[in-house]
């Protein structure tokens, strides 16, 4: 006698199922490293040694959604608007814009936009009615490597690399131009606030396309090559301490024994 087993579609409900649950893996793994990630990060809104957010306003460029709020419930500023050109990773974002409401009379905006779409920012700036149209801060968390925008440079570190057969770009690193970078996130905000995790020799999961790929030695040099002179600029992790001449100098040996930064560059 022949049986056939049917399972009535119980092996699809579990896909969904193991699916929603890895969803569900991933939006706590979001929250607890955020809260990890702003206790490196909160002394470098201080002033005078004291962190006095009230009345002021912050723009987080690239955004995970969970940063704005914890901020907005320890440091009550008046406004935090948060961009990313993809929030629907994030499955929580429209209940957190909807529902901090109940939690602070911070306001948190949330919106679809790149750093370098101007003409959709500036109506976001618009919209959320900055004064003077600049931030008082503009936080940067684990994204500054995504901004790239120059050539390709993969080839600098693997010549057999070849733009023309990789057509997803996912093999390509494009130039980071750090005039093109600071000059439009100083326009923005008058403190602009780096936190960035960096491993060259481990891949950037979420590089998009030739966008993405930690910075190497070299790249952060030339970085602080140039902010050097030209702006203030200031350490909070791995410790405390002002850029300046001699400190260039030994930045290298710093950075090799952490595995990420946090500082400041104003005017």
């Amino acid at each position: 006698m022949n049986v056939s087993c049917k399972d009535n579609g119980l092996t699809e409900r579990l896909v969904k199922c193991e699916e929603k649950l890895e969803n569900l893996e991933g939006d706590l793994q979001t929250w607890t490293d955020s809260l990890e990630e702003l206790s490196e990060i909160e002394d470098a809104f201080a002033t005078d040694g004291k962190i006095k957010l009230n009345g002021k306003t912050i723009l987080d460029v690239g955004t995970d959604c969970v940063k704005p709020l914890y901020i907005a419930l320890k440091f009550k500023p008046n406004k935090i608007i948060g961009i990313n050109e993809d929030l629907s990773v994030y499955s929580f974002e429209s209940d957190l814009k909807q529902k901090s409401k109940l939690l602070t009379k911070t306001k948190i905006g949330l919106h679809y936009c790149s750093l370098f779409d101007n003409e959709k920012l500036d109506r976001i700036i618009e919209k959320e009615r900055i004064s003077n149209r600049k931030f008082d801060f503009v936080l940067v968390s684990k994204t500054l490597h995504h901004l790239r925008t120059g050539e390709c440079i993969a080839r600098n570190r693997d010549k057999k690399h070849d733009c023309k057969k990789d057509e997803t770009e996912k093999g390509c690193i494009y130039e980071f131009d750090e005039r093109v970078v600071f000059e439009k996130l100083l326009q923005l905000g008058t403190r602009v606030i780096i936190y960035e995790w960096f491993n060259p020799n481990k891949e950037d999961w979420d590089k998009i396309r030739g966008r993405g790929g930690y910075f190497t030695a070299k790249e952060w040099r030339d970085m602080f090559k140039y902010l050097f002179g030209k702006h203030r600029v200031e350490f909070i992790k791995p410790r405390q301490f002002h850029l300046n001449k001699e400190t260039l100098n030994v930045i290298d040996s710093i950075f090799r024994q952490v595995d990420c930064i946090c500082f400041y560059v104003e005017e």
